[in-house]
């Protein structure tokens, strides 16, 4: 494990509060819904912590950061954090800005419990330091790509932006797929309007496309351009990265939004506790909670579980992830070393393949569960 850069985080024994350092995209151009759900569950759990009494005595306070889904913005946050002295890092929903924060996080010797990104590789070399509950991209994704092959979808087209992200993505796609007798054609939305992907899209001869774009837009006229072209009445859209997840989506797109399956990170019955979770979450929203809620909820239910056994020593906490034992909101809750993987991971949260009702669609209906 690397040595701690600078002093801050060490066992406090003044009164003071134990902070976590909260990294959310709370303004454009981060997925502010998202962020949202995700600090709407990490302050939920911080709520209950301190209800029970904080951290052996002490209240647990979140000091929260605003990413906007900006790696640089992130990294700089990371660094302030570790300078106010929080014991760790919690949070944190776009991948690459993830990625980020998970470099800064390594290089100075502060615990980062990542939420919400999936990317593979969050960091480049395997780090003590950094932990995350969400599944890796590899392992969501290819579940993702078995329920294709399912439905019967062997030409698939993808309409993608330019990021690691989606390049990542639709590299597994292929990966998985092509053994499989699929074939994975890509639109390179960067020189496509919606209209010419459309021509593109009949051309291809594919019976799905996956939209790995960015969110509201080109996502959202990628979606009217397609349910208004005739040509396409038979093809299947989906949305892997979750999208459809918040009701902004279906705000937007109404009966459009419908039958567009996506992925989603929840058991199909809940707990007992995650029930519970779940009520008191629609009262802090004032709707439904998305998966990325409890992501926010479990991250700090975990944490404070650490903080309680090892105090508010960065080292001792990071050392700590093999021996986490949590009662989630989404199953129990343990970190182990998953091949391929450079992070400590819970392995694996509950997927789902989800799509909304086209007859209701404020209802979810389950495709395929992996």
């Amino acid at each position: 494990m690397n040595t701690p850069l600078s002093p801050p985080g060490a066992e406090q024994t003044d009164g003071s509060s134990v902070q976590i350092g909260a990294l959310v995209p709370l303004t454009r151009p981060g997925w502010i819904e998202a962020g949202r759900h995700l600090l709407a569950g990490l302050e939920l759990a911080a709520r209950e912590v301190n209800d029970a009494g904080g951290i052996v005595g002490r209240p647990l306070e979140l000091v929260v950061r605003d990413t906007a889904a900006d790696p640089q913005r992130a990294a700089a946050a990371v660094d302030e954090l570790a300078r106010l002295g929080v014991a760790a890092l919690a949070g944190e929903y776009h991948s690459v800005v993830a990625r980020a924060a998970a470099a800064r996080a390594d290089a100075l010797g502060l615990p980062f419990l990542c939420s919400s990104a999936v990317l593979d590789a969050l960091t480049e070399q395997p780090t003590e330091w950094v932990a995350r509950l969400a599944p890796a991209q590899s392992h969501g994704w290819r579940i993702y790509a078995k329920f294709l092959l399912g439905a019967g979808h062997r030409r698939i087209a993808v309409a993608a932006d330019s990021s690691v992200y989606w390049a990542s993505g639709a590299r597994i796609l292929r990966d998985y797929l092509a053994p499989r007798g699929g074939t994975v054609i890509e639109l390179d939305m960067r020189a496509l309007a919606p209209a010419a992907m459309c021509d593109e899209l009949v051309d291809s001869r594919a019976t799905a496309l996956l939209l790995l774009v960015g969110y509201p837009e080109p996502a959202v006229s990628i979606v009217k351009s397609v349910r208004r072209d005739r040509r396409l009445a038979e093809i299947m859209m989906g949305a892997p990265a979750g999208q459809p997840e918040f009701a902004e989506w279906a705000t937007l797109l109404g009966g459009d939004g419908a039958a567009i399956p996506f992925l989603r990170y929840r058991p199909e019955r809940l707990s007992p506790l995650g029930a519970r979770v779940e009520t008191a979450l629609r009262e802090r929203l004032a709707e439904a909670p998305s998966f990325v809620a409890f992501e926010g909820y479990d991250t700090v239910a975990v944490l404070a579980d650490v903080l309680r056994s090892q105090g508010a020593d960065r080292v001792r906490a990071a050392e700590s992830w093999a021996r986490v034992a949590v009662e989630g909101t989404r199953g129990q809750i343990q970190l182990s070393r998953t091949p391929g993987i450079s992070v400590w991971q819970w392995a694996w949260p509950p997927v789902q393949v989800v799509d909304r009702d086209p007859a209701e669609p404020d209802r979810f209906r389950i495709l395929h569960a992996g």
